[in-house]
């Protein structure tokens, strides 16, 4: 199983994929489904967008280029849209991003993405616009999400916004926790509890 790293403040350069309605067979296509772990989907991610039908490398696609060297991925509206496949939020954290910035994302891949580490930051339009037109006239655009004060910041410019997560995905992000995780880390209250419980039959 993939390690989590605790998610607390993560500062990066905007990796930017100005485009709406991203799918997840776009993220992660289907014909590289053939297995049921975490690892190596990476490496497949957003693959007919990288690479020509021959194999090529696509040299102006963004994480091909220098500018796509980040951790913090800005896409468009709808981000994760398609099938519940599981496999986009896998291959986008194996690929090495932490969040994924976009103006609104599809439940389904939201969901998927908190199970598993990958904090989906969702920001108003106003905001999203601000971020993709800093990036068009600066291409080092460093980005800046502050998970305890559940804050993003434009760092060149000091623009932020606050936005929105569940307390205790909060908490398992922090933590580096999944939900067996959480679980096993209140493992003394809840064996307290069962002893109160027994007692009280």
């Amino acid at each position: 199983m993939m390690k989590r790293n605790k998610f607390t403040i993560v500062e990066s350069r905007a990796v930017v994929i100005p485009k709406d309605n991203i799918d997840t067979d776009q993220i992660i296509p289907a014909r590289f489904l053939k297995t049921t772990s975490r690892e190596g989907f990476g490496e497949n991610l957003f693959y007919d967008w990288r690479y020509d039908s021959s194999g090529a490398r696509i040299e102006d696609f963004i994480l091909n280029t220098p500018n796509g060297e980040g951790t913090i991925l800005v896409a468009g509206k709808n981000f994760g849209c398609g099938s519940s496949r599981e496999h986009a939020a896998w291959a986008i954290a194996d690929y090495g991003f932490r969040a994924v910035v976009s103006s609104s994302f599809a439940d389904i891949f939201r969901s998927n993405a908190l199970n598993n580490g990958l904090l989906p930051v969702q920001v108003s339009e106003g905001f999203y616009s601000a971020i993709i037109n800093h990036s068009k006239s600066n291409n080092k655009t460093t980005l800046k999400i502050d998970l305890m004060k559940k804050e993003i910041t434009v760092e060149e410019s000091g623009d932020s916004e606050k936005f929105e997560i569940n307390n205790y995905k909060q908490e398992c992000l922090i933590n580096g926790y999944d939900d067996i995780d959480y679980l096993l880390s209140n493992i003394k209250e809840i064996e307290e509890y069962e002893i109160y419980r027994a007692s009280s039959l």
